[in-house]
């Protein structure tokens, strides 16, 4: 994937935190019926936002059809030498299984060729699958990745930040802010900014996440991972950007990964290729050996 050429060299360093932009959502001015108002913008912000945040991984798990799965779409832009390339993603992922499925679509360029097919990610607890992988990969075979095994565990090697590693990234939310409502496709979402710690969400992930957001912690030379998140009256991510930063020998690039969740309690399979359908032969990985089968 292109994405992978940002990892040759020194390593990765996540971007310094945002500048922390606070919304009033009470302008001064406002005559009678404000202390409403403020208090529930006081709820939602401070330790009600912290708390908002890092539960979001929980309750995308949740229960009933209101939660559990989703309709999933992504986005991962790369920007250098005044360059931006966006690898896109559609598909749907089970958070319980925490699986799921996806196309993924690179810019015409992004392969050296003027069209590539649509890529096919499987998702899985510590492992990715991929099809129409290309670098020699024959189109009718799948490459298995370990990511717990990855430098960045996933979280954008395959041009997708699996979904529920986006939000599990959140629990190790370090400061934040509640930045306000807004409309996202029709529904109402409180949005929050803030800056989360990739080691601290580790520690806190569920366990089938855990070992890839470990290799991420370890894989970074900061844990700092500057993110906007926007929930909904239920307290669900709908929408999630993360910016990370890459150190090469160049000047360093961004990496900006945008996961989009919809279409809540939507059904999920996922069946996990067989053994013989899995290509055990080299890949070239181009520069930086990510990729190669594990």
């Amino acid at each position: 994937m292109v994405v992978q050429q940002h990892r040759a060299g020194g390593g990765a360093r996540a971007v310094c935190a945002l500048a922390v932009m606070g919304v009033m959502a009470t302008a001064a001015g406002c005559a009678g019926g404000g202390g409403g108002d403020r208090a529930a913008a006081d709820d939602r912000a401070g330790a009600g936002a912290v708390e908002a945040v890092r539960q979001a991984a929980a309750v995308l798990v949740g229960t009933g059809s209101a939660a559990g799965s989703a309709e999933v779409s992504t986005s991962m832009e790369t920007a250098s030498g005044g360059t931006r390339v966006t690898i896109r993603g559609k598909g749907t992922y089970d958070f319980r299984t925490q699986s799921g499925r996806l196309k993924v679509v690179l810019p015409q360029d992004a392969a050296g060729e003027e069209e590539h097919r649509p890529i096919t990610e499987l998702l899985a607890p510590g492992a990715l699958y991929m099809m129409n992988r290309g670098a020699g990969v024959p189109a009718d075979k799948w490459v298995r990745i370990d990511t717990t095994a990855l430098a960045d565990g996933n979280l954008v090697t395959g041009g997708v930040t699996d979904p529920m590693a986006a939000a599990e990234l959140l629990r190790g939310v370090r400061a934040v802010t509640y930045v306000g409502e807004s409309d996202l496709a029709g529904v109402t979402v409180r949005h929050y900014r803030g800056t989360a710690d990739i080691g601290r969400a580790a520690r806190q992930a569920s366990a089938a996440s855990r070992g890839a957001l470990t290799a991420a912690a370890k894989g970074f030379s900061t844990d700092a991972v500057p993110f906007d998140a926007y929930l909904d009256e239920q307290g669900r991510l709908r929408k999630v950007r993360h910016r990370f930063s890459f150190a090469n020998e160049g000047p360093d690039r961004e990496v900006v990964s945008t996961t989009l969740l919809y279409g809540f309690g939507v059904p999920v399979f996922v069946p996990l290729p067989d053994e013989r359908d899995i290509y055990t032969g080299e890949i070239d990985t181009g520069e930086s050996g990510q990729g190669r089968r594990e």
